[in-house]
């Protein structure tokens, strides 16, 4: 179904959007629609964001925002949450069942961007990019030297992956173009990177293998601090760990420690456990790329995140069952009352 399609069937609906979004389809919604925007570029507090969705049918939310029980009890009239993400943990999907609201993320658009920094900071660690690039503009080179920020060759290296979703899976074929071997763990087997020669390892084999390791899994309790104290102690001591996908998935704490005693040779992180808290250890190493959660921030990506999430919007405000619907016991618990 087309937007000009939803035109034809949607009445003026009330909207909130919590951030401005991207592209000419967002004007188009605010053209068509009596839509709310968060008007500051930081995201609506739990008060501004239980008086933005009264009365309002729609909701469009960003991974920043908390959706929490009393959000939802205050958007007495929503019917859908349309998350301007992947990921939805910062939504009580259950509670929105429970009120027979539907909530849609938006996945796959933002696989090639994210997949993309993830080897910016794999190639940026590994490299010393980032020491490299503030010895340069300190005026420090004076000559080439055999001995200048030699760093790790990926060619023939072990490369670790954990979580092998659409993103997980698009890194690991890279890193096969890169010459390296891929270890993955996940609960099921990935055909498309063994059918490449990756193979399939118990995650602690992973750990105590790999040269590089990327973590992609989702956050859920069993992979809250997946990587902790433990894990990190069995990972060689040149290896190099990025994360791009959750923050709570490590301890960082434990691996503040680990970094600081020289355990690791580098790090690379896109997310953060108490993010956008960083903490002031991590910003002192000069081993480790912190970036401010830019893994999807390119034009195309960001774009499309909208568009897909205001296409999930509008067909779940006209009663049919939108793509990307994460809860669809919503809609049977419509159904049977």
């Amino acid at each position: 179904m087309t937007f000009l399609e939803l035109e034809v069937i949607i009445f003026r609906m009330k909207i909130y959007v919590t951030r401005e979004l991207p592209g000419a389809l967002f004007e188009k919604l605010k053209r068509e629609h009596t839509v709310l925007v968060n008007p500051s570029d930081l995201p609506p507090t739990k008060e501004e964001l239980m008086e933005g969705v009264r009365g309002k049918e729609g909701l469009i939310s960003l991974l920043t925002d908390q959706i929490t029980k009393e959000v939802i009890s205050a958007g007495s009239s929503l019917k859908i949450i349309a998350n301007y993400a992947v990921g939805y943990d910062n939504i009580n999907v259950d509670y929105a069942t429970h009120k027979e609201i539907m909530v849609t993320n938006t996945p796959d658009v933002l696989t090639n961007a994210t997949t993309e920094i993830t080897w910016t900071l794999i190639l940026g660690v590994a490299r010393k990019i980032v020491e490299a690039d503030k010895y340069t503009r300190e005026g420090k080179f004076k000559i080439w030297s055999p001995n200048l920020f030699v760093g790790k060759e990926l060619y023939g290296s072990i490369f670790g992956i954990i979580g092998t979703g659409k993103i997980g899976t698009e890194v690991g074929r890279r890193g096969i173009g890169f010459g390296m071997h891929i270890l993955y763990t996940d609960l099921k087997k990935n055909k498309i990177l063994e059918e490449l020669g990756a193979e399939k390892v118990p995650l602690k084999e992973l750990l105590k293998k790999a040269d590089f390791v990327s973590i992609h899994t989702s956050l859920t309790e069993k992979t809250y601090r997946l990587i902790g104290k433990e894990e990190l102690h069995l990972m060689k001591k040149n290896a190099i760990l990025v994360n791009t996908s959750r923050g709570k998935v490590i301890d960082e704490f434990a691996l503040i420690e680990v970094l600081k005693r020289g355990e690791l040779a580098g790090a690379g992180f896109d997310v953060y456990e108490h993010e956008p808290k960083v903490p002031d250890e991590l910003k002192e190493l000069p081993n480790v790329i912190l970036l401010p959660h830019i893994g999807s921030a390119t034009r195309v990506a960001r774009e499309n995140m909208a568009r897909l999430a205001i296409q999930n919007l509008l067909i779940g405000l006209s009663d049919k069952v939108p793509p990307n619907l994460v809860n669809p016991e919503a809609l049977e618990r419509r159904a049977n009352l």
